[in-house]
């Protein structure tokens, strides 16, 4: 029998790194990575002109990341791109250049890049909200339950369970905890502990409508306009700010302690969480109109939002000022998102099902997507009877992971001619690094993956 060997190859140099295999058959090594001595393989390396082909031959194993990194010469090809940046104190740096090249691939990816659909059933009911970061899915808000899966496999990882008289309007996760907004509480899960009930020291909230968390404050909007700041650590609430006479309908915090929200009335108010001082109401040409969602891009100061006339808005938030607003959709924008640090593209979905890639800068769509297929194939009455005697701490839900074709249509498509189940509505979508994670008030999940 001949002997079998794994292979690793690099895109940039085409070396093979060969494993002697354990099988009956001789045969050493032939003219493979591993004959080749430290000296030849950094030689080689410091040849590669690409970033990505030097990032792929640093991951073929231990020994050629060891000599790339010990050669730095993935910042001598950055001073070979940038020869003014040598020396120099007022460039980027190189770990900002290398984000740059990340965020430069995603946009690129997404603008020109073919995609795929990975679906699967993940909750018993339904799931109307979805949230990714860092490679992490968490999806709910259907069956008080609140699952996490991996945004690359689509595999199970974890869940968490809601107390059993509440039901989640909102939540958000990082990589230590998870936070989840009720009507009159917020619940904290350690990502690898039990929950915990956030009973508050000072005022109360009630009818709490959404919420924005970043460690270690969460801000809770409420019916009545107001949005309450809390300190987790101490569960107290540290201020509170009238933001809107009317519901407030979405959050977002910036990086300047800024609390963005969104109301009933189509108006964004801007509040400094320091001062309590309300610093502008952004508005919108096309009110009355309701702003739906809300994003905030730290590199560029703008403001995007989704509003229920179908129109996507973007404001400067240094001058107060609108940039552009588009009508992407003839009906209501549920939910839009950006990855962070990408200046290049805003993601909205909403009730006609349709995805959409919209440009920052201009507000013009890029393009546009549905499914090539509808509903999976299995159901939620047999995925709850595969379940029924199953403890899904323990083991999970059971998945059937399809993969679908993506179909491309105009940005002028007649959305008459195209039929409601191929297009379910969009009702929460979050963006990661060539991936978004959509949910639409059904019990299965879609992730679409992008490739160069």
């Amino acid at each position: 029998m001949e002997a079998s060997s794994s292979r690793s190859r690099s895109q940039g140099g085409g070396l093979t790194s060969k494993r002697r295999s354990g099988g009956g058959g001789g045969g050493g090594y032939g003219l493979t990575g591993q004959s080749l001595n430290d000296d030849t393989l950094r030689s080689i390396f410091s040849r590669l002109d690409d970033h990505f082909d030097l990032a792929h031959c640093s991951a073929v194993c231990q020994s050629w990341n060891t000599i790339i990194n010990t050669a730095h010469l993935m910042r001598d090809l950055y001073y070979k791109r940038n020869p003014q940046a040598r020396g120099s104190s007022s460039t980027i740096s190189v770990k900002s250049y290398f984000e740059a090249l990340a965020m430069n691939e995603h946009a690129s990816t997404l603008a020109r890049g073919s995609a795929e659909v990975h679906q699967w059933i993940g909750h018993d009911i339904r799931a109307t909200l979805c949230r990714m970061k860092s490679g992490s899915v968490l999806t709910g808000m259907g069956d008080k339950v609140l699952r996490l899966w991996s945004a690359e496999s689509c595999k199970y990882m974890n869940e968490y369970n809601v107390p059993n008289s509440k039901m989640l309007v909102d939540f958000d996760f990082d990589e230590n905890k998870i936070v989840g907004l009720t009507s009159s509480q917020v619940c904290i899960w350690k990502r690898s502990g039990p929950r915990s009930i956030f009973q508050s020291r000072g005022d109360t909230f009630n009818h709490g409508l959404c919420m924005s968390y970043a460690d270690p404050e969460v801000v809770i909007g409420c019916e009545d306009g107001r949005a309450f700041v809390y300190d987790m650590y101490s569960r107290s609430c540290s201020s509170i700010h009238r933001l809107h006479p009317s519901p407030v309908t979405c959050l977002a915090i910036t990086d300047d302690q800024l609390i963005v929200g969104g109301s009933t009335f189509g108006n964004v108010a801007i509040a400094d969480q320091t001062s309590g001082q309300r610093l502008g109401l952004l508005k919108s040409a096309f009110a009355p109109t309701v702003i739906r969602c809300l994003s905030f891009s730290a590199n560029s100061h703008l403001i995007f939002a989704g509003s229920s006339s179908g129109y996507a808005h973007c404001w400067d938030l240094r001058t107060l000022r609108p940039l552009w607003e588009t009508r992407v959709s003839p009906n209501v924008i549920y939910s839009a998102h950006h990855l962070p640090g990408d200046t290049s593209t805003l993601v909205v979905g909403g009730i006609d099902g349709v995805l959409r890639l919209i440009c920052q800068r201009t507000g013009d769509t890029i393009r546009s997507f549905i499914m090539d297929a509808g509903y999976p194939a299995q159901s939620s009455s047999r995925l709850q009877a595969e379940q029924k005697n199953v403890r899904p701490a323990e083991s999970g839900p059971r998945q059937q992971v399809e993969k679908k074709r993506v179909h491309e249509i105009a940005p002028d498509a007649r959305l008459d001619n195209i039929p409601m189940h191929l297009r379910p509505p969009i009702a929460g979508l979050s963006v990661g690094m060539k991936k978004i994670v959509t949910t639409h008030g059904e019990n299965y999940i879609r992730v679409w993956k992008f490739r160069s």
